[in-house]
């Protein structure tokens, strides 16, 4: 299993990778292979302000559907559009093209809070 070291790591399987006051999130390897196959995904419209540790969007799954929950405070910039008629990317490329929103987040220290690679890895138990 993957655990890119640049990301950060919620408990709640979120990955982020910071570019400067913005950040990509999508959720981890390890999350969609406990999903299975993923056939739909609602996120929220660019302008949304959403709070540290709220849901975000859902995943549906073949058998199962899953909140998102957002790592930091922040504003969606965008979402991956691409994700509308290809939600499968997120099985098979979790950490490219299977992203899911940009952010600008209201506060980048904040990110130090996160868990890192090896802290993931241990929490998930790989």
């Amino acid at each position: 299993m993957n655990f890119p070291s640049e990301l950060k790591y919620t408990a709640e399987h979120e990955w982020l990778r910071l570019e400067g006051d913005h950040a990509i999130i999508g959720i981890t390897e390890f999350a969609q292979k406990e999903l299975g196959d993923i056939v739909f995904i609602d996120i929220p419209t660019i302008g949304t302000v959403v709070g540290d540790g709220a849901v975000f969007g859902s995943v549906e799954a073949v058998k199962t559907v899953s909140d998102l929950f957002m790592p930091l405070s922040g504003e969606v910039l965008a979402f991956n559009t691409a994700l509308e008629s290809s939600p499968e990317l997120v099985n098979t490329d979790p950490y490219g093209k299977g992203w899911m929103v940009k952010v600008k987040l209201a506060d980048t220290a904040a990110v130090s809070g996160l868990l890192s690679a090896a802290d993931y890895q241990k929490l998930v138990g790989a």
